[in-house]
């Protein structure tokens, strides 16, 4: 094999219990849930029924799985590494198992678990994993509901118990009201994510035209409206009481934690819990279309949308490596059909193609995204037309290598914390029913040939039907690929057996009180990671940590300045863009494809990121590949090619993408909100990737000129995590150490008169299923222990996470939201607070309301139990805070980039250990002037108007461009003074990296077309 072949990934020592368990481990996937013969039983029944090892050098998860005697799964995996754990709950349930006119039962009842149960009243959930410093969510998708927690370790008991309890004592605290807040939480995430996203809907157009009539994957996990409507809190009983068995679930800890004394946990809380109705395996055909599927709709896009989807094979079936590869080929990147032939000549804004895979299909996708008034008939032509060069050209030993270490650095990185091991376990056994999954993937990956490759796309691809959709936009000018041609039709259709009758709720009879809360062990120790510094004569600082738990190596490059540095010419505003942009592309050395493909074929990447204060540079690598990888990076950053082709491309799709923010309501608020705040005066009130006029006079000598002057080491640090020496990685950097100087100063921040009063900006946005709220004003720059931390501190139980008030109150009560919430973002520069959220259209004003209530209440102080809450749940989140790679990385940028020491984070413990109520109420009255904020509301002006201007407040109305509609009246005061930031190597500047001093746990959402998150932070 050559240098850049997989790693040897070997199957790890089992400790086989019979020969049966033994022979599962090489044979065909047994069934999830399957039996396993008898082995060491427990005097509660549990079976232990294998144990994985690990060996030094192998890529294998150790674990030890049980059965509980009410059929429970149980995987238990250790990683003393870090002194946390993670709880996982999958249910073998997902929307495949709803019906016809029941959709989103899955989803709906994923936030119904959150709502509480017997002896965990609702909050409880919360208060006691958030409120120790740990997080909590769930997520639905087509074929499984998964419920988490990662904690400190001494939380593990609590975290058990909770889970158990709302396994087995849920029902009775099902209550009509809650019901109804949450399934208008259900509606405001679907319109949030669908309706209110621009081609939110495609995956849902796609899936009833490539589905038969009532086939589970016809409709989105998130399901429909009217089916929402019509359901009944019955329905979801029934709906818990048919699939949320014990025997149909899995519970995996992994962790900071002793197999023993988990499997005594599990017995104590799990234990009495009574096994469910016996459930099987879904198995449908895959559907079989007669001609190509023509479908469109309209949406509030710019860019017509051309997708092509051929049905394939489920997920872990033999051909699913083989089809993702194929994938990768025609459109996974620059070096393929679809980048060559729709991307590099501009004829299309985007393309590419994925394989995504379920329980019961699979689809080969491919999307194109075409240039505004250009056709979708000529844009299917190209994408077919790709599909027959594949078939002349075939695969080549390039292809194969590119695909294969790219896929080995995804299986590496997965496993690079406790949440990725224990996720891929509970995934592997509910699917396949053998948690040791991975190796079989490995196997296949290594054992894929270029026939097999060539064989799938003859198999599914080629002339093959597929569905054919064209999202049009709705100001028109653009015609569908070809005329509509398919109509769902229910014929055939029959209705599945009634699998709900004869259900009863049976609790469990326990030997203990379940009522008592488990105590919490001891709180863990966290240390910082142990730090090695260097400084080169450039000025460049170098910071790193070393990290074994997997052979990999993360740095971050920070260079200061990015987007502001137009402050004196904002003429020349999106520049750091697109420098970053071209930094991307090519070398003197390299095209912009033969530098991806050797970047593909490490298994490595290399990212150049502009932002507001910074430009970044991450650089991922195997550290087997790490001399290569940076021998790349020296290139990139010391020789960029600055093609003149590549810069035309690249700007011209800057342009469509900043025509393109005017249909996106989201994009809207954010600017027209930066505008307000930093006035015409301050770079910061300009999207960073600049306005249509100012990219359009910029040139490419402007490019070069901004690389010459401001990519500097003394403007610059560096930090390195990973499986590396710092006398191995050193010497390595020889290209640094010779990277010229230069003489910068950094702009000072020029932000415009704050304002003498709150007004509300309104900009409408036709059809907005939801409107975009935004509340704020300039507030602090970043300090680590100083104003700066004790506003975070402050606003953490104001708007922080996810039980804060606001939160509350517009989500969990009132059902205004998907989320909301509020938050400081000072950097070296003052940055703003602000409240936002995304609301019902019918709810603007009622939110607006309840945001200026949480804000003023605020002020009037907090209670002795928030206090109490603040105070375990940011102090003990240190223990989740340095456990993967990036997040070591960040950890030690924030240190260099605000000439921290590591004892920062014991100076801020102690603060927060003597925080007093009067403390944080004087924080609140100082950071939150109630009437002097700027308030921007965008939605759709019919629905939301009426209720606005019932307020009370000024209304001055703007379009979407920024431009005031109601004419200007003396809108400010005095200008904050701004004192200038000194050039780095004068004076050590303060900064901020995103996430202020990293303690901010952020619930993000994570889905694709057919996966639904609940409890997630928006942004």
């Amino acid at each position: 094999m050559s240098k850049h072949s997989l790693l040897l990934l070997t199957l790890g020592t089992t400790l086989a219990l019979s020969p049966a368990v033994a022979q599962q481990k090489t044979a065909a996937p047994a069934p999830a849930k399957s039996a396993a013969p008898a082995g060491p039983t427990t005097a509660a029944g549990t079976r232990l029924v294998e144990k994985v090892t690990r060996q030094p050098g192998e890529l294998v998860i150790p674990y030890e799985k049980y059965v509980l005697a009410n059929g429970l799964t149980l995987i238990v995996t250790e990683d003393h590494s870090d002194p946390l754990a993670h709880v996982d709950v999958t249910y073998h349930v997902g929307s495949a198992r709803e019906q016809i006119g029941k959709s989103g039962f899955a989803h709906f009842f994923e936030h119904m678990m959150f709502e509480g149960s017997d002896h965990a009243p609702q909050g409880m959930f919360d208060k006691y994993v958030i409120g120790s410093g740990g997080t909590n969510n769930g997520s639905t998708n087509r074929d499984r509901t998964n419920y988490y927690e990662t904690i400190p370790n001494n939380q593990l008991e609590r975290a058990l118990w909770l889970e158990a309890d709302r396994m087995g004592y849920l029902l009775d605290a099902v209550t009509q009201p809650r019901f109804e807040v949450q399934r208008a939480t259900v509606k405001n995430e679907r319109g949030q994510n669908y309706d209110n996203r621009p081609y939110g809907l495609a995956s849902e157009y796609v899936s009833k035209t490539l589905y038969p009539y009532g086939h589970p994957y016809s409709w989105l996990t998130i399901g429909y409206l009217a089916d929402l409507d019509r359901s009944n809190v019955q329905d979801l009983k029934n709906f818990f009481l048919r699939w949320y068995g014990p025997n149909n679930a899995t519970l995996t800890v992994g962790g900071d934690v002793q197999p023993a004394q988990v499997v005594a946990m599990a017995e104590k809380y799990f234990g009495s819990i009574k096994r469910g109705p016996a459930v099987k395996n879904n198995v449908l055909p895959t559907p079989r279309l007669t001609q190509d599927r023509y479908v469109s709709y309209q949406d509030n896009v710019r860019f017509p949308m051309l997708q092509l989807v051929f049905p394939t094979v489920p997920q872990n079936h033999p051909d699913e490596v083989a089809l993702d590869a194929l994938a990768a080929i025609i459109g996974g990147g620059k070096n393929s059909l679809l980048y060559k032939n729709l991307i590099k000549n501009q004829r299309a804004v985007q393309a590419r193609a994925g394989h995504p895979t379920a329980e019961l299909g699979g689809e080969f996708n491919i999307t194109a995204q075409a240039f505004p008034g250009k056709g979708l008939d000529s844009l299917e032509y190209r994408v077919r037309q790709s599909l027959t060069e594949f078939e002349r050209r075939g695969v080549t030993d390039e292809d194969l290598l590119r695909f294969k270490a790219s896929r080995e650095s995804q299986l590496v990185s997965s496993l690079s914390s406790v949440n990725g091991k224990v996720s891929t376990l509970a995934e592997n056994q509910t699917y396949t029913g053998n948690p040791n999954y991975l190796t079989v993937q490995v196997k296949r990956l290594r054992a894929l040939t270029k026939a097999d490759v060539q064989r799938v796309y003859g198999q599914y691809i080629k002339g093959k039907k597929a569905v054919v959709l064209s999202v049009l936009p709705k100001a028109g000018g653009t015609a569908p690929a070809r005329p509509d041609n398919f109509t769902v039709s229910p014929a055939g259709y029959q209705a599945p057996a009634d699998e709900y009758q004869g259900l009863s709720y049976v609790k469990g009879q326990d030997s203990f009180d379940r009522n008592v809360v488990p105590a919490a062990g001891t709180n863990p120790v966290v240390t910082v990671p142990t730090l090695w510094q260097e400084g080169f004569a450039n000025g460049l600082r170098v910071m790193g940590t070393r990290n074994t738990e997997v052979p990999a190596v993360n740095m971050l490059l920070t260079i200061r300045g990015g987007h502001r540095l137009a402050q004196n010419d904002q003429a020349k505003a999106g520049v750091a863009a697109l420098t970053a942009a071209m930094l991307n592309e090519g070398t003197q050395k390299y095209t912009g494809e033969q530098m991806a493909a050797a970047l593909e074929r490490l298994g490595s990447s290399i990212t150049v990121s502009p932002g507001a204060d910074n430009t970044t540079v991450q650089v991922q690598s195997l550290t087997k590949n790490l001399p290569a990888t940076l021998a790349l990076l020296e290139e990139k950053l010391m020789r960029p090619r600055f093609d003149p082709a590549d810069f035309a491309r690249l700007k011209k799709q800057t342009l469509e993408s900043i025509a393109n923010q005017a249909t996106q309501p989201v994009v809207i608020a954010n600017n027209t909100y930066n505008a307000l705040l930093y006035g015409p005066g301050d770079i910061m009130a300009v999207p960073v990737a600049g306005t249509t006029t100012t990219v359009q006079s910029l040139t490419l000598d402007d490019v070069k000129q901004f690389y010459q002057q401001y990519y500097a080491p003394n403007l610059a640090h560096l930090v390195i995590v990973g499986d590396v020496n710092q006398q191995d990685v050193l010497p390595r950097l020889a290209f640094l150490k010779a990277w010229p100087r230069q003489k910068v100063t950094l702009p000072a921040g020029n932000p415009g008169p704050q304002p003498d009063k709150t007004r509300l900006y309104f900009v409408n946005k036709d059809g907005a299923a939801q409107s975009e709220i935004r509340i704020g004003y300039l507030a602090l720059p970043y300090d680590a222990t100083g104003d700066y931390y004790r506003a975070y501190l402050a606003n953490y139980l104001l708007g922080g996470e996810f039980t804060s008030r606001i939160n509350r109150n517009l989500r969990e009560d009132k059902g205004y939201t998907y989320g909301a919430y509020s938050g400081f973002r000072g950097t070296r520069y003052v940055g703003p607070f602000t409240a936002q959220a995304g609301v019902r259209a019918d709810a603007t004003t009622a939110a607006l309301v309840e945001f200026q209530k949480e804000l003023k209440n605020f002020r009037n102080g907090i209670t002795d139990e928030e206090l109490k809450t603040l105070q375990t749940s940011v102090g003990q989140s240190d223990a989740l805070r340095y456990e993967t790679g990036p997040q070591k990385a960040a950890f030690l940028a924030r240190l260099l980039e605000y000439d921290l020491q590591p004892d920062f984070v014991q100076q801020q413990n102690a603060i927060l250990r003597g925080l007093k109520k009067e403390d944080v109420q004087a924080t609140a009255q100082k950071v939150l002037p109630l009437d002097q904020m700027y308030m921007v509301v965008v939605g759709d002006r019919d629905k939301v108007f009426p209720g606005i201007t019932e307020l009370g407040y000024e209304i001055v109305e703007m379009d979407a461009n920024g431009n005031r509609l109601t004419p200007q009246t003396n809108f400010g005061s005095s200008a904050r003074p701004a004192a200038p930031v000194p050039a780095p190597e004068v004076v050590k500047a303060k900064s901020k990296t995103e996430g202020a001093d990293g303690r901010k746990s952020k619930r993000k959402l994570k889905k694709d077309d057919n996966s639904t998150k609940v409890k997630e932070k928006g942004e």
